[in-house]
């Protein structure tokens, strides 16, 4: 996926603001790793708290002031998709977030193909054409479809860090040029620890690992 200047869609023409520390949050992708791990749909008291996360943001925007010698101001967007039926029982969500100080981008989800990928990328690299951007947080369970433009970032002098599960995302994990940062060790982002399997210190019983998508998704996948 290529990291190219487009027009902005959600304030065209928007003049520059301070220099930025970017954080993009994945929403429906952190939500299918977080319920991998869950085994389930996430409940209210295994969703991450983003009043935590807004923290850990601005810590990471005074480190990079103090590198740099001025102001660079925190950022954070929420990119997510609603369903047709599914903007009432969004809302609460999406009003709390913007309590917290997170901009959101809701986009219908009309297809398999409607995802917020190309809309977070946007995202990014407007603010790089703009000469704001300091420093870039994703937020993804895997951050795959960011790989090659994030390190084109680097290249730059950016420095970037994937958000996510250290289970999902080896590529960043063991990258000489990204920083990884699993999400459950920022404090405070989760009331209650996940239940997680480490396959490398497995329990004595064993431990069952959920799929990560329905098994009828084969069938999606054929007739495309």
């Amino acid at each position: 996926m290529d990291l190219q200047a487009q027009t902005h869609p959600y304030n065209p023409g928007a003049p520059a603001g301070p220099e930025s520390y970017l954080l993009v949050w994945d929403a429906p992708n952190l939500d299918m790793g977080l319920g991998a791990i869950l085994g389930g749909r996430p409940t209210a008291a295994h969703r991450p708290r983003f009043d935590a996360i807004g923290r850990w943001l601005i810590d990471l925007a005074d480190e990079r002031t103090a590198e740099l010698g001025h102001a660079v101001e925190p950022e954070a967007t929420v990119f997510t998709n609603v369903s047709a039926a599914g903007a009432d029982a969004i809302r609460p969500w999406v009003e709390a977030l913007r309590n917290v100080g997170f901009a959101v981008f809701a986009k219908p989800k009309t297809d398999e193909d409607s995802d917020v990928d190309g809309d977070m990328l946007t995202h990014i690299e407007r603010r790089r054409s703009e000469g704001v951007l300091q420093g870039v947080v994703v937020a993804s369970a895997d951050g795959q479809n960011f790989q090659e433009p994030l390190l084109s970032l680097v290249d730059d002098g950016i420095p970037v860090t994937v958000l996510g599960f250290h289970e999902h995302a080896s590529w960043a994990v063991n990258s000489p040029d990204v920083t990884f940062v699993d999400l459950e060790d920022i404090p405070g982002v989760f009331q209650n620890p996940l239940p997680r399997v480490n396959l490398d210190a497995l329990p004595e019983g064993g431990a069952w690992l959920q799929p990560f998508r329905p098994l009828k998704s084969l069938l999606r996948n054929t007739r495309d």
